[in-house]
């Protein structure tokens, strides 16, 4: 299904691309030269991605702004705002000849969602592929000013009493988080689930797109939510709330957005598919160096990207983070968002299982499913390898498997990809009933 690519003559590049220019420029930021679009060329050169106004879209961006994807060869692919995430699963189904995307930034479990049909119209499945992971680490989950005076972190307990509290005066408490099923969905569930609420019985969880948060938190829709940035310094920012942790305190390096497209389109289109990968993969490289960082704030704040005040984005994407809690700010997060680094890019099989297994534990896929058959269908971390040869990655940069192996949550709780029942029958709450 992939296929081995070869190198074309930068004379034949600039005449299919017709962006001298830009292949000149390129040729001096980035690290892989000019010339290793596919022999044949890209069966197509356009292909439509969607994009949630999040910084963990920033490597989409910068392929564009940076003509990366004309230096493989897709010159016309076309990065698209999607309003949600319901919209960007409902226009992937459609696809790009029904007027929808061909592929997207997106929720790491939402391929799976969609190829099984859980979350489709009819439940029809569009079959879906992960080409590679966008990012580790970078989420936040955020709680109403009302509690600041709790100062609440990891520790979730001190958070229950308050909502019990709210409850019994008659107030609705809620959580808002993105998309059922999705990370953020899973991040809010772990955290509230640890110290003893159960996100389904003891408060309501709802559905809210990512640029929507800071002004439903601001008329009281909701007492916390989990998002990408902008969303959280925003908050802060406007006075309205405060960033309890950022999701990395949960689990350290913990997988994010993938680079999801429709399997249809791949499959008829491979070489195609392997340069936007490629391209991907080389503006993750490029956002995560250090000193490209303001600049990655920037194109992330631009009115046809995220469209929002720059301020909002530069500290978190150079790893200051401030809390909004007097006293705690830290430079250098140790958690802040990875693009590259620490195998950011590649889809470890184990990361998918372990995303599997939650929405399991929350009813979103039944007990019994065959976990290892969807991911075989749904991962491709053998395109991620293919395009890794084709960038003359060293070899320190390509994992010797697809698992990370055994994952150690705040909590103490251990995920094994080799016994994920072990793991679901160790959480004290879930909807799965586990023999």
């Amino acid at each position: 299904m992939t296929t081995k690519t070869v190198g074309i003559s930068r004379r034949a590049l600039l005449k299919t691309s017709g962006t001298a220019t830009l292949l000149a420029a390129a040729q001096t930021s980035f690290p892989f030269g000019t010339h290793v679009a596919q022999a044949a060329g890209p069966e197509v050169t356009k292909a439509n991605l969607g994009f949630i106004a999040l910084t963990d879209a920033a490597p989409l961006f910068v392929a564009k702004e940076k003509g990366l994807f004309a230096k493989y060869g897709v010159k016309d692919v076309e990065v698209q705002k999607q309003a949600s995430w319901g919209a960007t699963r409902d226009n992937l189904v459609l696809g790009s000849e029904g007027n929808g995307i061909d592929g997207a930034h997106i929720l790491t479990p939402m391929p799976y969602l969609i190829s099984a049909g859980k979350v489709t119209q009819n439940s029809v499945p569009t079959p879906m592929y992960i080409l590679a992971r966008l990012n580790l680490n970078g989420q936040c989950i955020s709680v109403a000013k009302e509690y600041e005076d709790l100062k609440i972190g990891l520790d979730t307990v001190p958070f229950k009493v308050a909502l019990d509290k709210k409850k019994a005066s008659g107030k609705s408490v809620k959580a808002a988080m993105t998309f059922p099923g999705g990370t953020h969905d899973l991040w809010i569930r772990y955290w509230l689930a640890a110290g003893g609420i159960d996100p389904d019985k003891d408060i309501e969880t709802i559905v809210v797109p990512p640029p929507q948060m800071v002004a439903n938190m601001k008329v009281g829709t909701m007492d916390c939510f989990c998002v990408c940035e902008p969303w959280n310094l925003q908050l802060i920012h406007q006075n309205i709330g405060y960033t309890a942790i950022t999701t990395g305190e949960l689990w350290n390096k913990h997988p994010e957005k993938s680079l999801g497209m429709r399997a249809a389109f791949v499959d008829k289109n491979p070489k195609a598919a392997q340069a936007i990968l490629m391209a991907v993969m080389e503006a993750q490289q490029w956002c995560e160096k250090e000193e490209n960082q303001g600049e990655v704030a920037a194109i992330c704040a631009k009115r046809q990207w995220i469209n929002c005040p720059v301020e909002d984005v530069t500290d978190r994407v150079k790893g200051k983070f401030d809390y909004g809690i007097p006293g705690k700010v830290v430079e250098k997060h140790p958690q802040m968002m990875r693009y590259w680094n620490d195998f950011a890019s590649y889809p470890f099989q184990s990361h998918d299982l372990w995303f599997l297994t939650e929405d399991i534990r929350w009813g979103k896929f039944e007990v019994g499913t065959d976990t290892k058959g969807l991911i075989a269908k749904v991962n491709r971390e053998d395109m991620w390898r293919e395009a890794a040869k084709e960038l003359n990655l060293p070899a320190d940069q390509i994992p010797a498997s697809t698992s990370r192996g055994k994952e150690t949550f705040f909590d103490g709780k251990v995920f094994d990809p080799e016994n994920p029942t072990a793991y679901l029958k160790s959480l004290a709450i879930e909807r799965a009933v586990i023999g």
